[in-house]
């Protein structure tokens, strides 16, 4: 079966955006709330729950993509029995990573006051709060999880999405209600508990509709089981690479310098996870899409699109980047006050982080894709192993932001030159390694002019509060886009990513449609006249 990437991909990027805007907007007034009813503590208190469970998430192992992964051959193929025996073999895993979740979550148990420095609040028991957390955890793997596989190896997150919407809002809802009528932060854990049974409950609904003929039955060769097992210990380690660089930050930060600093620093990391998250969005929505790719087309025609999708990711992470550095202030200041403020130095560094995440998240999307978890499988333990070093080193120094430098040092020293080896050595040709490096560097030397041009703008600015805001974003969004297009006007990656966002937007923004057919026009001049 030839998959409609394009379709698909568009498809699932809508959806997968509203989503996280979703998400992003809501949670955000939850967290102002939390902060002026129950206080910051409580918000760092919450933080430092999700990232130790982020850690016992460790246990999934990578199941979930090396069994996703392994679905691509057997859907272009149409073997049903394959995929039923893939779905059957999820489920038993899962059952048995939930159980394991599970003990080792009451395992922890006795050493959650360990790692929250000074004070807890008075009023709650943080041993019942977080067997409330690891419940809702254990949860998602225990109810229905393993048909999700299906929604993301044919490419219909978009399914997922909306179901995710539905139980979100119901979640929202309530916990809204415990935090402003009944002040109690015990109901606002019961709302996420309550709604992940809901959201598990919804999703096999979707799924039982749109894919009858696929059960959870048969089983697999022994061989073939031997190459899933072998595919979840590869992943194991950039499960916890991944883990390590997203949670440990909180845990260290919780554990050297306390709950209030730890709240200060989400407050900064939630509004770059959460831009992050609609990039996440787009690597999941054609991840699928490159798999069936690499199957089904030419090395020469993959490494293309490789290119495009690099020129594309590097554009919208630079507009990210600048936003970031001439807004985090101002909005700051109006949101929680200049009292819960980090210094510039290290709002410049989040900004450098971020760009950095998103250029190392678009490679290990490509790796994933292609499977070569195997060749990768030493990269990213070295690189979490790294951060957590110099995230405990530099913290003693810098504060937040030595946690910050273990973080980018990291990335860029260690996982970025590594993966791109593993990606040219057993994904694309080596010949196009040197011109792509090329590419990438310039990308990145272009974002640090754009951000020092965005920032000489925005700072004479003479306006303050919502206005300057406004004004800011409006310099945030025209500077970089009119220096980029200027530059890359007649780069062959950047005419080609104008003509993926034509091709997804379906034609229907006339300035970007026009420049495609005038660019297709010139291109059968040139033809002609050779």
């Amino acid at each position: 079966m030839r998959l409609e990437r394009t379709k698909n991909a568009r498809r699932n990027t809508i959806f997968g955006i509203i989503q996280r805007l979703y998400q992003m907007l809501v949670p955000f007034v939850m967290r102002t709330v939390m902060i002026y009813t129950l206080g910051v503590e409580y918000l760092g208190l919450n933080s430092l729950f999700t990232s130790i469970l982020q850690v016992l998430n460790l246990t999934e192992l990578g199941v979930g993509a090396a069994l996703v992964f392994s679905m691509y051959k057997p859907i272009a193929e149409d073997d049903d029995e394959t995929i039923c025996a893939l779905m059957n073999l999820y489920k038993l895993y899962y059952r048995v990573i939930g159980l394991i979740i599970l003990v080792i979550g009451v395992c922890l148990l006795p050493f959650i006051p360990s790692l929250i420095h000074g004070d807890v609040p008075p009023d709650v028991n943080v041993y019942i709060l977080y067997l409330m957390n690891l419940l809702a955890t254990v949860l998602t793997y225990w109810l229905y999880s393993y048909k999700n596989s299906l929604l993301q190896a044919f490419q219909r997150q978009d399914l997922a999405t909306k179901v995710m919407i539905a139980t979100d809002t119901i979640k929202y809802v309530i916990q809204f209600g415990a935090l402003l009528l009944l002040h109690d932060y015990y109901w606002y854990v019961i709302a996420i508990l309550f709604t992940q049974i809901l959201q598990n409950i919804g999703k096999s609904i979707v799924v039982d509709h749109l894919f009858p003929q696929y059960k959870a039955e048969g089983k697999l060769p022994k061989e073939q089981v031997h190459d899933i097992n072998r595919r979840v210990i590869d992943l194991f380690t950039t499960k916890v690479g991944n883990v390590i660089v997203t949670s440990s930050g909180s845990i260290v930060i919780s554990s050297f310098l306390g709950l209030a600093a730890l709240a200060i620093y989400q407050n900064y990391f939630y509004l770059i996870t959460a831009v992050a998250a609609i990039f996440t969005v787009v690597f999941q929505s054609v991840m699928a899409g490159i798999g069936n790719s690499l199957i089904l087309e030419s090395p020469e025609k993959n490494y293309r699109n490789f290119e495009k999708f690099s020129m594309l990711i590097a554009w919208l992470a630079t507009i990210c980047a600048c936003c970031f550095l001439n807004l985090f202030q101002p909005f700051m200041t109006i949101w929680v006050g200049k009292n819960l403020l980090l210094d510039f130095t290290t709002v410049i560094f989040f900004c450098v982080y971020f760009y950095v995440y998103e250029i190392d998240q678009l490679f290990s999307a490509h790796k994933d894709s292609a499977g070569i978890w195997h060749q990768d499988r030493f990269r990213p333990l070295i690189t979490a192993s790294a951060n957590l070093v110099l995230s405990i080193i530099l913290v003693h120094f810098c504060g937040v932001l030595g946690v910050l430098l273990g973080m980018i040092i990291s990335t860029l020293v260690i996982s970025m030159p590594w993966i791109m080896y593993n990606m040219f050595t057993y994904i694309y040709q080596r010949k196009y390694m040197a011109e792509y490096v090329r590419q990438i560097i310039g990308y990145a030397l272009l974002a640090s002019v754009i951000a020092f041009v965005s920032y000489w703008a925005c700072a004479v600015v003479p306006l303050h509060g919502i206005t300057e805001i406004v004004a800011k974003l409006v310099i945030c969004l025209i500077v970089p886009n009119a220096l980029i297009v200027l530059t890359y006007q007649f780069f062959p990656p950047f005419v080609s990513c104008i003509a993926l966002i034509n091709s997804v937007s379906k034609g229907k923004i006339p300035f970007l449609r026009s420049w495609v057919e005038r660019k297709k026009r010139l291109g059968r001049h040139r033809n002609r006249a050779m």
